[in-house]
């Protein structure tokens, strides 16, 4: 069987958060009633004419500086041509030769170009439940038609499924940082297809691509690339052709289904659109712009790893969930002695706890959190005990300390009554004390097991090693 290497590239599409539409002064909404943020520009009506949006223009410029892209100077707005139900004049302005942005790229990912063009309205399919005159029916909602979008390409340098998802949650956490949208991706606001092709490994040349459309989560990205290149390889493995088509991926079946194949795709005939002149940035607009810029994720990770000495996975998990991130240094604040062990507290334990939702809505308020990785650095609470006490400041919040003491999860230390336990344990397991005076270390865990359960946890492993090995004289 042949080795093959994925080859993925994105197109993501990014809903701006200005007040108004791309080209007209309707107002942005989400949920609102059906077609109430309308207006003959954005509905297409004859002898309409477009306005740019000019804080879509700042927060693209901005975009484009985060990405370590070339804004141009100079770049145009073109006609893209086809007919659609939620595409009322027929065509979409975006930008096609000339672009906004060229060249950058974010981590270990190049970026092919960003540019700004207007989002299409929205279907709605009924489907059998939803017959009227007793057929099926689609429906449109025109509120969504004229949004700001802007739209990164990245380069094919995309290698498996779990970067995929991974760059993405860093493109996400960036755009999120500059504060140019929300990027919810339940509501629409980020939405991403993959080209994926495969190509035995070792070769350079690129296989035949097939597109994955409008994937709404992560998981689902993950899992569609996934089944995508599942399929490529049974294909070639097999003797046939993969076909160059645009696919849907089913997340409830797992399953691709084709949308259209190479004879059918649209030819877009681009042309200048003639309503709108050529877009200048200025080295005003750029100076303005490169003020604005805060610090971003990737530049956050890497101080992470080299002013606290973060390990890279931890530092990049900190950094790509900016809530993740402000969480960790709020505790920082409180307690800096030992930022290694705070780090692993929050996206280990805590997060393990939470799940993806924001630290700062959780009843563990960062001080707590710091609290008790100082008294679990103090000896006062085991590893197991302040696990303990983390499930209770989830549960209802509260102080650490005052936790331990009205639970009585204390660790029991050093001294005459942890030594009497070991005593106890020694005696009750004469088999094991033979063992370890032939050598055999391995035969400490039902003595440390006796102790654990003797202290109900609160025991500290090392401690009770430490007081075995003096016992019986062990070097």
């Amino acid at each position: 069987m042949t080795d093959y290497e994925p080859v993925i590239g994105l197109e993501i599409h990014v809903q701006l958060s200005t007040r108004t539409k791309m080209f007209c002064g309707c107002e942005l909404s989400f949920g609102d009633p059906p077609n109430t943020h309308t207006c003959p520009v954005c509905l297409g009506l004859p002898g309409t004419l477009p306005v740019l949006n000019a804080r879509a223009i700042d927060f693209g410029i901005l975009l484009g500086l985060a990405l370590e892209c070339e804004i141009a100077p100079r770049s145009l707005f073109h006609r893209k041509n086809y007919f659609y139900p939620d595409l009322p004049k027929g065509y979409q302005i975006s930008q096609y030769d000339v672009p906004l942005c060229r060249g950058g790229r974010l981590g270990e990912v190049r970026i092919h170009r960003v540019h700004l063009e207007e989002d299409a309205a929205k279907l709605v399919h009924l489907g059998e439940s939803g017959r009227i005159h007793g057929s099926a029916h689609s429906i449109v909602d025109f509120n969504r038609g004229g949004t700001p979008l802007v739209e990164i390409v990245s380069e094919p340098d995309v290698r498996s499924p779990e970067q995929a998802r991974e760059w993405l949650q860093l493109l996400r956490t960036t755009v999120r940082q500059l504060g140019i949208s929300d990027v919810n991706m339940e509501e629409g606001s980020l939405r991403c297809d993959a080209n994926v092709s495969i190509r035995p490994v070792g070769r350079s040349e690129l296989g035949v691509k097939t597109e994955l459309k409008n994937m709404n989560s992560f998981r689902f990205i993950e899992r569609g690339i996934t089944a995508e290149i599942a399929r490529q390889t049974a294909l070639l493995d097999a003797g046939e052709p993969v076909v160059q088509e645009t696919l849907h991926f089913d997340p409830q079946s797992g399953s691709l289904t084709p949308l259209r194949s190479k004879e059918e795709a649209h030819d877009y005939r681009y042309f200048p659109e003639p309503d709108l002149v050529p877009l200048v940035v200025t080295e005003e607009m750029l100076a303005e712009a490169r003020a604005q810029l805060p610090e971003l994720p990737a530049a956050r990770a890497e101080r992470y790893a080299r002013e606290l000495g973060l390990a890279d996975d931890r530092a990049r998990l900190l950094a790509f969930r900016s809530e993740l991130g402000s969480y960790f240094e709020a505790a920082l604040a409180h307690d800096g002695e030992d930022p290694q062990t705070l780090a692993n507290w929050v996206v280990g334990e805590l997060v393990s706890r939470i799940g993806d939702a924001d630290p700062a809505q959780s009843r563990v308020a960062p001080e707590a959190l710091a609290g008790l990785v100082g008294l679990l650095r103090a000896g006062r609470v085991t590893q197991g005990g302040a696990r303990q006490v983390l499930d209770r400041l989830v549960a209802d919040g509260g102080d650490p300390a005052a936790i331990v003491d009205a639970e009585d999860l204390g660790a029991v230390g050093g001294g005459d009554e942890l030594g009497a336990i070991v005593d106890r344990a020694l005696e009750a397991q004469p088999e094991e004390v033979e063992q370890l005076r032939q050598g055999n270390m391995r035969a400490i865990g039902p003595i440390v097991g006796f102790v654990m359960r003797e202290t109900k946890g609160r025991a500290d492993g090392k401690e009770v090693t430490r007081i075995v090995r003096e016992r019986l004289g062990l070097s």
